[in-house]
């Protein structure tokens, strides 16, 4: 998303970055050389149905052993289940569910203007499945985010598993102009220990020479095809000449144009006018070739044969077709930072708060965009594509966890099964970052990455919300159910419910020291600011 990290870059490479607190040193979790899990229905991500009841063993962070050790409603019996020695710990998960642990592919860490500390962010994630996450861009700089990374690896933070994809032209002290100058930075950037390079755009023989080398080194790309570039290289360009996955939709409709070669801008039109360039954005798939014409086909043929990923973060822009829906959400009471709902109000500064005149008119175009933009993903999935899951959280009323959560709701709205969400959500994350030999999938050898829920989320996936899912029982009585139990990372055990209620308090803290209370934007209240959020009387 970050807008001016994109401008930033086409007018200069030289960036100097706001970082954020880094996260303290581990308090929570329980970690043993040798665990078991007993007794779950194990929801893998390998297209298998549901099994159990499962015991698991890890061995230190690795997972050891699987073992289906009865069939359900019948009580099991002991001698079926692996052994428990002196010194093992023992974790009785009988009837709940448990999958591979959840990949974020647009996990941004957060910046200064919004003002959330990595503890926070990093709670988030792991209180709802995450992880593992790719930082698109490193906004914090490549170093903070290495730093962070190593950290992580060695489970001295509460964080999920973090991979670094830097901004191209992050670091230089000019602008790179040249071919030989792409690659330069490129080989510099690997050696500086990133995973990968986030893409805005760039001329075209830069940008070629800048994916020629990084495919070469072995590294992988993304890309958010930033309309100041687009027109010069679209998603199928830059596809073929190396990048690995795109970000958000922009430049697959441009890809898809068949009686144009531009968006249809009005004269009126600057990229600099947030509200301008997000209302005609939604009508940018009406602009595409049909859905199932030749164009259509032709262009998710070539990237099928690419083996080119889909990232869609169908989330972040859910405002734009509901923003009521989105600027209400239950979880922002709790677990919104005042300083990130004031970064969230409308504004013409702040990147994604552009609603200076948003209503139906731009809301229903909105709706036909996810209609177009939701069938070209799912087809990709049905034709053996690689979809995978990103939350882009921190703009737009869209918070941390919570907000992956809801881009798997928006997987299914847009045809997929319930078990293809979570094998995007794991299997198809990790295959992008090239570790699907390492994360993605609960079987012996790879490392112990698990989400374990007492609701099945195959039936509702709003049980995997940190607020959890209304319910009413027998009694008549209104209950919350779900949440995510445990998220087991590496195979350190964290009990999801404490690290949201740590972040809970946080928030309170927060609003606590600034005698904030959340307020709608533009609605007066008596001694208190109009903009965004207030102080309290």
């Amino acid at each position: 998303m970050f807008k001016k990290i994109t401008l930033l870059l086409s007018l200069s490479s030289s960036i100097v970055l706001a970082q954020i607190e880094k996260a303290p040193n581990r308090a929570e979790g329980e970690y043993a050389n040798r665990t078991i899990i007993r007794g779950v229905t194990l929801i893998n991500s390998t297209g298998a149905p549901p099994v159990g009841p499962v015991d698991i063993v890890i061995e230190k962070n690795r997972i050891a052993q699987i073992k289906q050790v009865g069939y359900p409603g019948v009580p099991i019996e002991p001698k079926s289940r692996p052994k428990l020695n002196e010194g093992d710990k023992e974790l009785d998960c009988t009837g709940m569910y448990l999958m591979p642990g959840f990949v974020d592919m647009h996990g941004h860490i957060g910046g200064k203007q919004q003002g959330t500390p990595a503890e926070y962010v990093f709670k988030l994630w792991l209180g709802h499945g995450i992880t593992t996450i790719r930082d698109p861009s490193a906004g914090n700089g490549l170093e903070w985010t290495l730093d962070q990374k190593r950290r992580s690896e060695k489970n001295e933070i509460t964080a999920p598993r973090i991979k670094a994809y830097t901004a191209f032209g992050m670091g230089s002290d000019k602008p790179i102009t040249t071919p030989e100058e792409a690659r330069q930075w490129v080989r510099d950037n690997a050696a500086k220990g990133a995973d990968g390079i986030k893409f805005f755009g760039a001329e075209p023989a830069v940008f070629r020479a800048a994916l020629e080398e990084n495919k070469k080194i072995g590294l992988r790309s993304a890309c958010h095809h930033a309309q100041l570039e687009v027109a010069r290289m679209n998603v199928l360009a830059t596809a073929k000449a190396g990048l690995t996955s795109m970000e958000h939709w922009y430049g697959l409709p441009e890809a898809l144009f068949d009686e144009r070669t531009l968006q249809n801008y009005p004269a009126d039109y600057n990229y600099n006018n947030e509200q301008n360039r997000f209302e005609e954005a939604g009508k940018l798939w009406k602009q595409s070739a049909e859905p199932g014409s030749a164009k259509w086909n032709q262009v998710m043929d070539e990237l099928l044969k690419l083996d080119f990923t889909l990232d869609p973060t169908f989330n972040i822009y859910e405002a734009n077709r509901e923003l009521m829906l989105a600027r209400r959400a239950e979880w922002h009471d709790e677990y919104t930072l005042p300083a990130v709902w004031r970064f969230y109000g409308p504004s013409r500064i702040s990147h994604g708060s552009y609603w200076l005149n948003w209503g139906t008119e731009q809301e229903v175009a909105w709706k036909e965009n996810y209609r177009i933009w939701m069938r070209f993903v799912n087809e990709y999935k049905n034709k053996g594509g690689r979809v995978t899951t990103g939350s882009d959280s921190g703009f737009i009323y869209q918070l941390y966890g919570f907000a992956y959560i809801r881009e798997l709701e928006l997987l299914r709205e847009a045809g997929f099964h319930p078990l293809e969400v979570i094998r995007a959500a794991t299997i198809k994350g990790a295959e992008a970052l090239g570790m699907a030999d390492q994360i993605g999938s609960v079987e012996v050898g790879k490392l112990a990455d698990f989400v374990i829920t007492e609701e099945n989320p195959l039936a509702n996936l709003k049980t995997l919300y940190g607020t959890g899912a209304i319910k009413v029982n027998d009694k008549n009585e209104v209950t919350r159910v779900g949440g995510v139990k445990y998220t087991v990372k590496d195979g350190v055990i964290y009990d999801a419910k404490k690290l949201l209620a740590d972040v809970r308090k946080m928030v309170a803290d927060a609003k606590t020291k600034e005698n904030f209370e959340i307020t709608q934007p533009g609605i007066p209240q008596k001694g208190a600011s109009k903009v965004q959020g207030a102080e309290k009387n």
